[in-house]
């Protein structure tokens, strides 16, 4: 974060000052006291089983809503306040901004991205909506170029306001599905809701759309900027794509008659598209080509829990990717299972817990991934009630899951773990590795 005086991060959010008013924040804003940042601003949210301010007593300086003991900014809302000083942060540093939304594949794009723009400041992990987007602006310095956002909606005009701390240079959509369906009412307010990212855009922006997405491509129609395509057979198209032992896609970048060949580090046919995605929002802001696809290349896994394969000492490969779950995603996951196992002896063993949100289709939508692990071969754990529609042998939670794979998984196995976040089998992926 750029330096700032408790005075002047008063005067940007209206508040008032508990403390020294020259007291200085040097380093990043933050919320989870455990994590503290060195010479940084602890952010007081109320939540509904938590009082940030509780927490508060080691902190450098405190945005909140009462006086903590601690040099304090006293506003009405921090939440609003810390938006409204990431809003004054950019503004003063204007970097690119480079924003990425989408029902599925924003994070992959994301982290992509942010490895070929070496230097920027991006979104770590999938800290999307109204704390995460402000406190990634935040960690901006002032001589940074670069600002990657991924920006979560889950409802109309969450993108919007999103985007009045940050407006986008170049925004990308990377697909309009189900996820989060429950919430929003239908596949129409989706679409809704996440075009509000590219009507942000000044005319000299870049709208990067998926061409392989018919809801993402008609939201051309929805910008004033230019538009940018990218899929299969898009302005920027991927083609000769293939896989090896470990799931690793390679394929040829193609750009206004140029090529260059892209060895992905990370795991999982649906990678090319978010390479793609990636690739295209670079270009938009002047990478070279070759500089792309180099820096794809050599771009290691950087979120945690997605598509992360690793090898037990006995040989079991284990694909965690239970950061969260929609029905495209566990689709993806389930191809890139049935890709690892192939080459092996084992059989692919997917463990699967619900996929939440999905409202009224969710019933329907835990089919529909069933049958399809069905017709690939893929035998199913299915974790807690809601999870029993796949199909397969049903378990009750997560140490009944944990008594019958290590009952019955075989070294020469591979192993899918895949849930919507709350669901928790992250900590079967650390018993299974233990």
């Amino acid at each position: 974060m750029i330096a700032m005086t408790l005075a002047e991060i008063s005067s940007v959010v209206g508040g008032r000052v508990d403390g020294d008013p020259t007291h200085t924040v040097t380093g990043a804003a933050y919320v989870d006291s455990r994590h503290p940042e060195p010479g940084g601003l602890f952010v007081a949210v109320v939540g509904e089983h938590s009082d940030g301010h509780d927490f508060a007593a080691h902190a450098h300086a405190v945005l909140g809503s009462r006086p903590t003991g601690r040099p304090t900014v006293v506003v009405d809302d921090p939440v609003v306040a810390l938006a409204a000083l990431a809003r004054h942060v950019v503004r003063q540093v204007r970097p690119r901004v480079l924003a990425v939304t989408g029902s599925q594949g924003k994070t992959g794009a994301k982290d992509l991205l942010a490895a070929v723009l070496t230097g920027s400041v991006a979104t770590r992990g999938n800290l999307n909506n109204e704390l995460g987007v402000p406190l990634t602006c935040l960690r901006l310095a002032p001589d940074s170029t670069h600002l990657v956002l991924e920006m979560g909606a889950r409802g109309v005009g969450h993108l919007a306001w999103l985007c009045d701390i940050a407006r986008p240079d170049v925004a990308a959509v990377t697909a309009v599905g189900t996820a989060h369906v429950g919430e929003f009412g239908s596949p129409e307010l989706i679409a809704l809701a996440k075009g509000e990212l590219v009507e942000a855009l000044a005319p000299d922006g870049v709208a990067v759309l998926n061409a392989d997405d018919a809801a993402v491509l008609a939201m051309a129609s929805r910008t004033g900027g230019s538009v940018l395509t990218y899929g299969a057979r898009a302005a920027v198209s991927w083609r000769e794509m293939t896989l090896d032992e470990r799931g690793r896609a390679s394929f040829t970048l193609c750009h206004a008659g140029r090529s260059e060949r892209v060895r992905l580090q990370v795991v999982g046919r649906h990678q090319v598209a978010n390479a793609t995605a990636a690739a295209a929002m670079a270009l938009a802001v002047d990478v070279p080509l070759a500089l792309v696809a180099a820096r794809l290349s050599s771009a290691a896994p950087a979120s945690p829990h997605r598509c992360d394969l690793r090898e037990r000492a006995d040989g079991l490969l284990v694909l965690d990717d239970t950061y969260n779950a929609n029905p495209a995603s566990v689709r993806a996951a389930l191809d890139t299972l049935v890709a690892l196992s192939s080459p092996r002896a084992g059989r692919p063993v997917a463990v699967l817990g619900e996929m939440r949100e999905l409202g009224a289709a969710s019933h329907a939508a835990h089919l529909a991934v069933g049958e399809h692990a069905r017709s690939l071969g893929v035998g199913v754990l299915a974790v807690g009630a809601a999870a029993s529609a796949y199909g397969g042998v049903p378990v009750a939670d997560l140490p009944a899951a944990l008594a019958w794979l290590q009952a019955d998984l075989r070294p020469d196995d591979t192993v899918l773990l895949k849930a919507s976040r709350g669901v928790g089998l992250d900590r079967l992926v650390a018993d299974l590795l233990a």
